[in-house]
């Protein structure tokens, strides 16, 4: 999958992981991809939410060991 930006959200609760991939997003042209980074557990209810309030698309979200990432496309 092609990654246009990432954004490090380790160490951030809720809602500041959520507050910078909407900052960074509104940055990024139409179709463009963001992988966020987090630690939050929280962050996947949260995701979910953003993509559905937002209309950006949720490409995809896993956790490996500690980190959760999720990969948004920007509408």
């Amino acid at each position: 999958m092609q990654i246009d930006r990432e954004l490090d959200a380790r160490g951030l609760n809720c809602p500041l992981p959520i507050l910078k991939a909407k900052k960074a997003l509104s940055d990024m042209q139409s179709g463009q991809t963001l992988r966020v980074v987090a630690t939050d557990p929280g962050s996947v209810r949260d995701f979910l939410a953003f993509a559905k309030q937002t209309g950006n698309e949720l490409l995809e979200q896993k956790n490996v060991g500690l980190d959760f990432f999720h990969v948004m496309r920007r509408r």
